[in-house]
């Protein structure tokens, strides 16, 4: 028997007896172009300066070779990824406003334990393409500690922040790119 995917070989299958259904990336779209990279944004209702910076990185990733140092990256097919699957409509603030087969899905990992117990100063939980739950303890979050996802940053809450850091960032690719 010949096996296309060797490098598969030996990984035997899904051994947990459960996996999640693929409602929401049913109608995800595969593939990455500036198309697409616009549709993303358009429905994470962006900033126009966000998805700049996202068409700079889509040019960015046309350009720049593979690397050659590590596993070998070639037999990628790039177009046929779903690079934004988007499960749920709002980012849930309670384990309760979470549809069911999320909840099932983190219930079967024991996040939700973790959580209730306060193991942890905040947690986010993403799902496919998004954050869909987020907590932070209060006593932190009285004393303006900040625990968000990029989106919220972005989006609704610290615009100017996050824009600051990525100006910081491209300062530093900059200084260290061969390019």
């Amino acid at each position: 028997m010949t096996i296309a995917r060797p490098e598969l070989d030996g990984l035997g299958t899904y051994g947990y007896g459960w996996h999640d259904l693929d409602t929401a990336g049913e109608t995800a779209r595969r593939g990455l172009s500036e198309e697409v990279v616009r549709d993303i944004s358009s429905k994470k209702n962006e900033p126009a300066w966000m998805l700049e910076r996202r068409l700079k990185g889509l040019e960015l990733f046309y350009k720049k070779p593979l690397p050659n140092w590590g596993a070998d990256l070639t037999g990628i097919d790039f177009d046929n990824i779903k690079y934004f699957v988007r499960s749920t409509e709002k980012q849930a603030t309670s384990w309760d406003d979470l549809p069911d087969e999320i909840k099932n899905t983190y219930d079967r990992l024991g996040i939700p334990e973790a959580e209730k117990q306060r193991l942890v100063s905040g947690v986010a939980a993403q799902y496919e393409s998004e954050v869909v739950y987020h907590a932070i303890r209060e006593d932190l979050e009285e004393q303006g500690v900040l625990f968000l996802d990029t989106d919220t940053a972005s989006l609704r809450e610290h615009e100017d922040v996050l824009k600051n850091i990525l100006v910081l960032s491209s300062q530093l690719e900059t200084i260290n790119s061969p390019l």
